[in-house]
């Protein structure tokens, strides 16, 4: 069992089957040695989250929707490369919040993803961000995050 495949168990987290894209676009562009992911979509219990931060979604269905984000970029990211223990780094992290215009606490949701990145992969799990709130994401879905990840050569 590698590394960071422990660490998973450790935190109770099992990855997902990837998500297939909902359109045009691949789910993961691996350049050199970088990542990109693009942007996933949270699954609670194998169901889309779905509403709107301010609305119909509390902040702490948004905090796990974010973490639900980040656990499917992790699964589209492992089956990419091969194994999580390859990420030198997450570099940056991209969160869309969907929300209302009086909602202020896209970094709170955020966090659900930035913090599941550093218990994964300690100090390298820490990364840049963006945390925007958004009118409407594809779906419906309440948060979506994307992802660049610096890789250890193969």
């Amino acid at each position: 069992m590698s590394e960071i495949d422990a660490r998973l168990e450790q935190l109770g987290l099992v990855l997902p089957q990837p998500a297939a894209p909902v359109a045009a676009y691949v789910p993961v562009v691996v350049s050199g040695d970088v990542a990109y992911v693009s942007g996933q979509l949270p699954f609670v219990e194998g169901k889309l989250v779905t509403g709107r931060l301010g609305e119909d979604v509390s902040l702490e269905q948004g905090i796990e929707a974010a973490q639900a984000c980040g656990v499917m970029i992790l699964a589209q990211l492992k089956a990419a490369i091969g194994s999580l223990d390859r990420v030198e780094r997450v570099v940056k992290l991209g969160a869309f919040v969907n929300s209302t215009g009086d909602f202020t606490d896209q970094p709170k949701v955020a966090n659900g993803a930035s913090e599941l990145m550093a218990a994964v992969f300690g100090e390298a799990g820490q990364h840049a961000r963006s945390a925007v709130g958004v009118p409407v994401l594809p779906l419906g879905a309440a948060v979506e995050v994307d992802a660049i990840i610096a890789l250890r050569p193969a």
